[in-house]
């Protein structure tokens, strides 16, 4: 029995030096390390610094702004703003873009595609409608414009270079 009291004070003993030999500040809660030489004062906080839900969409002079909605979609689309891509045109009420790489997905058919729905077609297809029609296909939503009046004037026949960016 006095063996393993010995090994339970020996236990003890241990952990109460790794725990003093931990720096503690002058407050006595553990301290932060700092690069040396990092000569930034700024706290960084680009990687946590949360995302908006505000997306500025811009076709030549004319912005619009959309809503996104909060999806892991979302999350990586955002990773890839802000950014410049010529979208063309299809079937005479979208626009389209391919990714280079997928994203995520989450697809459903939502019946009804509306004028502003910003979409994911598969997971590498990004397409901007500017006209309302059913559907059969499925999607995964990223967002809706806000106020869709005048998308369609704004993206014109053909392809066109679009711009999205947050605000």
């Amino acid at each position: 029995m006095k063996t393993i009291n010995g090994s339970r004070l020996t236990l003890l003993l241990f952990f109460l030096i790794g725990i003093m030999a931990c720096k503690m500040d002058d407050n006595g809660a553990p301290s932060a390390a700092v690069p040396e030489n990092s000569g930034n004062t700024e706290p960084d906080t680009a990687s946590t610094k949360p995302l908006g839900n505000k997306l500025r969409i811009r076709v030549g002079a004319t912005t619009f702004t959309a809503t996104l909605l909060d999806n892991p979609t979302v999350t990586a689309f955002k990773t890839r703003l802000p950014m410049t891509v010529s979208m063309s045109e299809l079937n005479g009420n979208e626009k389209l873009y391919n990714f280079p790489a997928g994203l995520p997905t989450n697809s459903a058919n939502p019946r009804t595609i509306n004028a502003g729905d910003l979409m994911l077609y598969g997971s590498t297809t990004l397409v901007l409608f500017y006209k309302s029609f059913p559907t059969s296909y499925s999607y995964t939503k990223l967002g809706q414009v806000d106020n869709p009046a005048g998308l369609e004037a704004a993206l014109g026949s053909g392809s066109v270079t679009v711009s999205y960016d947050l605000q």
